[in-house]
């Protein structure tokens, strides 16, 4: 255990978020996104929200420029309560994010360095997260 580090940010998560480079991306994906099947390297986190991961990953992990983070657009366009969420846990507005169809979503996996799935079982549970560049005056 480590002082100072969210406990849900085990040592291999942290390993991975270590690696990443700038603007490379991490995937929170809810426990409906086929991770196994689209990931190269997955973390999984069950008995999690999307949100509090997010908020873990963001203690440890600047964002990239805007868009910094991508959303599923949710099947009617609406923004959901797991999305305002998932933007509150990111420290970004609606309007500095970037809102994608799910099958853009699942072709991102494919670049994505990990994928960490989480317990999220509310639908549209996922984001995508730019590492920006660590020790740069604008992060956060």
């Amino acid at each position: 255990m480590l002082q100072g580090i969210n406990p849900l940010l085990t040592g291999e998560l942290l390993k991975h978020l270590d690696e990443m480079g700038h603007s490379d991306t991490a995937l929170i994906v809810d426990a409906h996104f086929p991770a196994s099947r689209l990931a190269r390297r997955l973390v999984s986190m069950p008995g999690t929200s999307s949100p509090d991961v997010l908020e873990a990953v963001r203690s440890v992990l600047p964002l990239d420029d805007t868009p910094a983070v991508d959303l599923m657009t949710s099947a009617d366009g609406s923004l959901l309560e797991v999305q305002e969420q998932l933007l509150t846990a990111a420290g970004v507005t609606a309007q500095g994010s970037r809102f994608i169809d799910r099958y853009a979503f699942y072709d991102a996996a494919d670049s994505a360095y990990v994928i960490i799935r989480t317990g999220e079982t509310r639908t549209y549970g996922c984001v995508i997260v730019r590492k920006g560049l660590v020790g740069h005056a604008s992060a956060a």
